[in-house]
């Protein structure tokens, strides 16, 4: 049913205040349009990934080599060539864009090193950048909440969308049903409604659901991200597409109650030699994977093509007393993530704290730390045998691993039960090259766009920064297109 009386109105509602958001928000105005942003997450929490990912924004240098790059990196998973061809042309644009709105773009200092696939053609169309002289956390975020923040955008946090509210004859868009205060908030949208909230990577359900051999997984990311976005655009008629993919992940994490995102163990994923040694094993207590091996963005080499990384649920990093003595497990001062950026927990220096918490568990002997965490002990042992013959000859015969080929000490000996974890997800509604969402036979639904990692362009591989990249330019796409509808 059509509403006849409404709590809020404007030209154009965005649902999501984060990367995506910002961008079609600020189009959207400056194209003449009444914007009204509506924000699950409160003030303080607002930004969605962009907020807590590295800062960094892809813009392309060439239309031709980011349509040819774009292609090699959907690979066998294809993407309409109309879709390529207005992903590369509006990316080459981002950096002006930026810059126009009073950004300072800056190039980062470790070009080409950002490229993810330098054997791929027109990869070195590829350009990392961010906003101002210092690359740090929420820096560039800041940048793009500038851009709302100093137009007339009102943004209403702690407001999910829930609901589109759709004509029953037109099926357009006409607003949206959202929740506040535990109330329905209804918000009429005369032009249009962009859909920005974000993936489903804190969605276990959904995870299930659409990711192959994950039967749980928790963001590195904001945690806000629930797919409500899918739920709206499903409840219209949407299509959905790239539903199986997913970037940074599945990396392993530590994931303790009360905090709703993942510690990065830092002993894991940096390439620094640390003291002491650690391996990984599955449920059977035996190793599944080069403990040091860095993917890209969790994809692995397999036969001449790629995959996800295959990880067994549950895992235990198991390491000696030698590495718990050296340093923190967690890196203290990251430059990216959710539980360092928002929650800054303060990692004891000597893991201690964590070991009371019991997020650590010890035992005198590799048999009573099996025990303690439930695993087969003698098959621990051997395991941990294996490994010491492996780090004394120099040669991880197994998985070819090369850094901390140390065997264990004498012990005691730890355990850290590790989860799968990722920054987002990238499936979602469908759009076309207009930002609009689409049905499955491909008519878009009438006043109803969207941008970002929601229904992202992603279909296989994936390109650091390419998410915040992509949000902008579909962003200022969906934006002025929706600011172009004429009121209902």
């Amino acid at each position: 049913m059509i509403p006849t009386k409404w709590d809020r109105e404007a030209d154009v509602v965005v649902v999501g205040f984060g990367g995506a958001g910002a961008a079609a928000s600020a189009t959207a105005y400056d194209a003449g349009a009444e914007v009204l942003i509506l924000e699950k997450a409160p003030e303080e929490h607002a930004g969605g990934n962009t907020r807590v990912a590295a800062q960094g924004y892809l813009n392309t240098s060439c239309v031709e080599k980011g349509a040819t790059y774009l292609r090699e990196l959907c690979g066998p998973y294809k993407v309409p060539e109309d879709m390529i061809r207005v992903w590369a042309e509006e990316m080459t644009r981002n950096t002006a864009w930026v810059k126009s709105l009073g950004g300072d773009p800056q190039e980062h200092q470790f070009q080409p090193e950002g490229i993810e696939y330098p054997e791929l053609p027109g990869s070195d169309c590829v350009h990392k950048f961010h906003d101002g002289p210092t690359y740090g956390y929420s820096l560039t975020w800041k940048r793009f909440e500038s851009f709302v923040l100093e137009r007339e955008i009102p943004v209403l946090y702690e407001t999910p969308g829930r609901n589109l509210i759709q004509h029953p004859e037109t099926k357009e868009i006409l607003g949206v049903k959202a929740e506040r205060d535990g109330k329905l908030v209804l918000v009429k949208a005369r032009k249009a409604v962009v859909l920005t909230c974000g993936g489903f990577e804190n969605n276990q359900e959904m995870i299930r659901t659409y990711l192959s051999g994950l039967p749980y997984c928790y963001p590195s990311g904001s945690p806000y991200n629930e797919g409500d976005g899918i739920t709206m655009a499903l409840g219209v008629g949407a299509d959905l597409w790239h539903m199986n993919n997913y970037a940074a992940g599945p990396s392993m994490a530590l994931k303790v109650p009360g905090i709703p995102t993942t510690f990065s163990m830092q002993v894991m994923h940096y390439a620094k030699e640390f003291p002491g040694t650690l391996i990984l094993v599955g449920p059977d207590a035996h190793r599944f994977v080069d403990e040091k091996y860095k993917t890209r963005h969790g994809k692995v080499p397999f036969n001449g093509s790629w995959r996800t990384l295959q990880i067994p649920c549950p895992m235990y990093m198991i390491f000696d007393q030698t590495l718990m003595s050296a340093a923190p497990l967690y890196n203290k001062e990251p430059a990216a993530g959710w539980t360092p950026v928002i929650e800054a927990y303060d990692w004891s220096d000597d893991n201690s704290a964590e070991l009371e918490k019991g997020w650590i568990k010890q035992g005198r002997t590799i048999s009573a730390l099996a025990q303690t965490i439930g695993l087969e002990g003698r098959t621990l042992e051997e395991t941990v045998e294996r490994w010491n013959g492996f780090a004394r000859a120099g040669e991880d015969s197994d998985f070819g691993r090369t850094v901390m080929l140390t065997p264990f000490d004498d012990g005691p000996y730890y355990a850290v039960e590790l989860s799968p974890a990722m920054l987002n997800t990238q499936g979602g509604p469908r759009r076309n090259e207009k930002g609009q969402i689409v049905r499955p036979d491909g008519t878009p639904i009438p006043r109803l766009y969207s941008a970002g990692e929601l229904g992202s362009i992603f279909s296989y591989l994936y390109q650091g920064t390419g998410n915040i990249g992509e949000s902008l330019a579909f962003g200022r796409i969906s934006g002025r297109n929706a600011a172009a509808e004429t009121p209902w």
